[in-house]
């Protein structure tokens, strides 16, 4: 193509969800429930961490992180395509697809690093009890949860930048639920195969993190075999069965997104798939992380009913 007739793009658009083109509430109210609920949930599990002084250990303020990231991951996505179902022009600018990919990523590979992390944790606690208040201490778990955060947020850094000098010059129809590398670059007007750099440097940092926890879950139920005591072993396997829950769940969900790129799915399955990975998988780590750790559950009875009480004496 000529470049002297390049026309750049200034906004991109997206395609509707397949079948559901008429009918968008169908899909609005669903979305709009569960993205309360997970940041309600969210909410509810960082602050009952903070304000329980029981919960104030490394392996809750580990979760307690968790689920602030949750909250803006959740949000960097979900209330762009809630506006999108009520919109008749599904639009969103350049810049703001730049900025949706690049923290969408940043705090998917952040999650992706802290569950690492949080499985280190419970491989100290329970294959090395003895020696875990001195590894573990409060200054480590504040360095292991920056260092998280800041490795996360620049990783994808020079992808993002990148991206910002190619060429965008033809059609501007994202076939996607929100702006993601595959399809966003299927749009650019150049070669982006220098692309598959960065791809591969991703693909390593996941692996290093699957095998690490992996390697750490797998060292954990071999010690908890081996305790004598069936209910010091159900305490062992209840205490790490969260985790191990949200690592299947997380790290699933972000096998079939690589999945969808490398395989041409119909339409509607490919937009499934995406929505498991940016929707539904935040939507189980409030109610894994609730539901099956009981002093979780105390605390939040805790706000509720110190609510109520302030309530009380207010009237």
């Amino acid at each position: 193509m000529d470049q002297a007739n390049w026309t750049v793009v200034t906004e991109f658009y997206f395609s509707d969800f397949p079948h559901f083109e008429n009918s968008s509430l169908l899909l609005f109210i669903p979305l709009l429930f569960i993205y309360i609920f997970i940041i309600g949930g969210n909410f509810l599990i960082f602050f009952a961490v903070h304000l329980d002084t029981r919960l104030h250990n490394p392996m809750y303020n580990f979760i307690s992180t968790f689920s602030f990231l949750e909250i803006w991951y959740t949000t960097v996505t979900i209330p762009k395509m809630l506006s999108n179902l009520l919109s008749e022009q599904k639009s969103i600018s350049f810049i703001g697809c730049l900025l949706q990919m690049y923290f969408f990523h940043s705090l998917s590979v952040t999650e992706g690093l802290l569950l690492t992390v949080m499985a280190i944790d419970r491989y100290v606690a329970i294959c090395n009890p003895l020696r875990y208040a001195i590894i573990m201490t409060p200054r480590l778990c504040i360095q292991l949860s920056t260092g998280s955060c800041i490795f996360g947020f620049l990783i994808l850094l020079p992808e993002i930048v990148w991206i910002s000098t190619l060429p965008f010059c033809g059609p501007n129809q994202i076939h996607q639920l929100f702006c993601d590398f595959e399809p966003v670059l299927h749009l650019a007007c150049t070669d982006t195969s220098m692309i598959l750099v960065e791809d591969v440097i991703h693909a390593v940092s996941i692996l290093t993190s699957v095998s690490i926890i992996s390697f750490s879950y797998l060292r954990i139920i071999l010690v908890i075999l081996r305790i004598p005591s069936d209910e010091s072993r159900q305490k062992a396997f209840s205490t790490c069965a969260a985790h191990i829950a949200i690592f299947l769940l997380f790290f699933g969900s972000v096998a079939l997104m690589h999945l969808h790129f490398s395989v041409t799915f119909p339409s509607l399955l490919d937009k499934a798939i995406v929505m498991m990975f940016a929707v539904l998988a935040p939507l189980f780590n409030p109610i894994i992380y609730s539901l099956r750790n009981k002093d979780m559950k105390d605390a939040i009875k805790k706000i509720f009913c110190s609510q109520k009480m302030f309530n009380a004496s207010g009237s």
